[in-house]
C-alpha cells in the first residue's frame, strides 16, 4: 500500500474539520541492513544478516537463525490477514522515509513521535552498548528527511547513572526532545535480565524493562544526578511500556498478557510520585506511552485516598496528594480508548494524547480519522484538538 492505492484513497475522510493531528505513538524500526553502517568499525562484522530460503527469510546473529517476524509491522493488513513469519518483501518498507511521508499523508497525520528499533539483542555487553547509539545516529537521520514532522525518541541504557547523563546530554545537543528509559533500571551487563520472554532475546527485553529485581531502583537517591540532567537539558521521560512484557508468540498468553502490560505501567508511576521525586523535581515529565489510559483516572483516585490513610505510618513525606504530580508531572498515550476520553476532566485524566501505533498490530492505519470521529464522538471540538495534537506538542516543547 502506497498514498495511490485505492484502499486508502477510498478511507479517506473527507468532512475533517479537527485540525492537524500529531501521532504521539508511532514506530520506526530499521532495516536490518543499517547496523552494519552505523556499528563502529570494529564491530560492523557482527552485525545481523538477513537470508533468504524457500520458506521464509531469517535473521542470522550471533550464531543463531531465527524467522523474520512480523508482528511488529501490520500496517495495511487487516485482522484476519494477519501473518508473524514471513519475508522482509511482506511488511510495509516504514524505514523508507518517503514511504514513511506518504503514509503519513494518506492518513492525515501531520507529525509524529517515533519510537522503537533499537538496541540489538546482543548478549555481548560491548556490542549491546554500541548499539544503543548506532540506533541514535540512524533515527536522526531518519528524522532529518522531514524534521518538522518526524520526532525521533533516544533509547538509552539504564546501567550506570553516568553513562546515561552523558547519552542525555548528547542527544539534547542534536535535537532530541525525549529520551526512553526501561521501566526499571538496568543490571551491570545491560542486556541481562529477570524478565524473560520465551519469544525474545533478553537484550531487547532488558531494553524496554530493565530488571524489576536488579540491585539499582529509580527511587535511589542516586539517581536525582539524572533527574537533574534530564531537566536541565529540557528534554522529557518516555517509559513505553516494559513494566511487563507480553508473551509474544505464545497464543495461550498473549491476549491475556496484552491489558496487564498496560495497566503494569502503574508501578513505575507509583515509584516516581511515593519517592517524592517530582517535589525534588518540579519540572520533571514522564509520559507513559501506550500504555493506554482509562486507568489513570481511576489510578489516580485510588492511589489518592490510599495515601491519605497510609501516609502516616508509611511517614510519607510528599509535599501534595497524589493526583497533584499525575496532572502536573504524568502523561500517557492511547490508541483507541474512548474510556480514558470521556475520563479527561477527572483528576489524573487530563494529560492524555491520541496515537496510531503505526505499523503495529493494534495500529488504526489507515483509517485514523475515521477511528478519531468515531471515539471522539459527543466531545468538544476544543477538547478533541487537545488530545489528538496539542498535548503532545506541548509535553514536547514544540510550537
Amino acid at each position: 500500500m502506497s498514498e495511490a492505492d485505492p484502499a486508502i484513497e477510498g478511507s479517506k475522510v473527507s468532512n475533517w474539520h479537527l485540525g492537524p493531528v500529531f501521532d504521539a505513538d508511532a514506530h520506526i524500526d530499521p532495516p536490518h541492513d543499517m547496523w552494519k553502517d552505523y556499528l563502529p568499525s570494529n564491530l560492523k562484522d557482527r552485525a545481523p544478516q538477513i537470508v533468504s530460503e524457500d520458506d521464509g527469510d531469517y535473521i542470522v546473529f550471533e550464531g543463531n537463525k531465527r524467522p523474520f517476524m512480523m508482528i511488529n509491522n501490520q500496517a495495511g493488513r487487516t485482522g484476519e490477514n494477519f501473518k508473524m513469519k514471513g519475508r522482509l518483501s511482506d511488511v510495509r518498507q516504514v524505514w523508507d522515509p518517503q514511504t514513511r511521508l506518504a503514509d503519513m499523508d494518506a492518513d492525515g497525520m501531520d507529525g509524529a513521535l517515533l519510537f522503537g528499533g533499537g538496541p540489538l539483542g546482543s548478549f555481548d555487553n560491548e556490542l549491546y552498548l554500541a548499539s544503543y547509539e548506532a540506533y541514535q545516529n540512524w533515527v536522526l537521520d531518519f528524522c532529518s528527511v522531514a524534521p518538522d514532522r518526524l520526532f525521533p525518541v533516544g533509547y538509552v541504557p539504564m546501567r550506570d547513572i553516568d553513562e546515561t547523563c552523558e547519552h542525555v546530554t548528547r542527544l539534547a545537543k542534536k535535537g532530541f526532545r525525549a529520551i526512553n528509559l526501561p521501566a526499571f533500571p538496568q543490571n551491570p551487563e545491560a542486556w541481562k535480565t529477570s524478565s524473560g520472554v520465551k519469544a525474545l532475546k533478553e537484550g531487547q527485553v532488558s531494553a524496554l524493562t530493565g530488571d524489576p529485581q536488579g540491585k539499582m531502583q529509580y527511587s535511589d537517591p542516586e539517581f536525582d544526578k539524572l533527574w537533574k540532567t534530564i531537566v536541565d537539558n529540557n528534554v522529557v521521560i518516555t517509559f513505553h511500556l516494559g513494566a511487563r512484557v507480553p508473551r509474544f508468540g505464545q497464543a495461550e498468553f498473549f491476549l491475556p498478557d496484552m491489558p496487564m502490560s498496560k495497566m503494569a505501567m502503574a508501578e513505575p508511576i507509583g515509584i516516581f510520585i511515593f519517592n517524592c521525586i517530582f517535589d525534588r523535581f518540579p519540572d520533571l515529565k514522564i509520559a507513559s506511552m501506550e500504555s493506554g489510559v482509562g486507568w489513570f483516572a481511576w489510578y489516580t483516585e485510588y492511589i489518592t485516598r490510599t495515601w491519605e490513610k497510609q501516609r502516616f505510618w508509611t511517614k510519607s513525606a510528599l509535599k501534595n496528594p497524589p493526583s497533584f504530580y499525575m496532572d502536573n508531572n504524568v502523561w500517557g498515550s492511547f490508541i483507541q480508548d474512548r474510556t480514558g476520553i470521556l475520563n479527561r476532566n477527572l483528576p489524573g485524566g487530563k494529560n492524555i494524547m491520541w496515537s496510531s501505533d503505526y505499523p503495529h498490530s493494534e495500529t488504526t492505519f489507515p483509517k485514523s480519522r475515521d477511528i478519531i470521529l468515531r471515539d471522539f464522538e459527543g466531545i468538544p471540538e476544543e477538547d478533541i484538538r487537545d488530545i489528538i495534537n496539542n498535548n503532545c506538542r506541548k509535553l514536547l516543547g514544540i510550537a
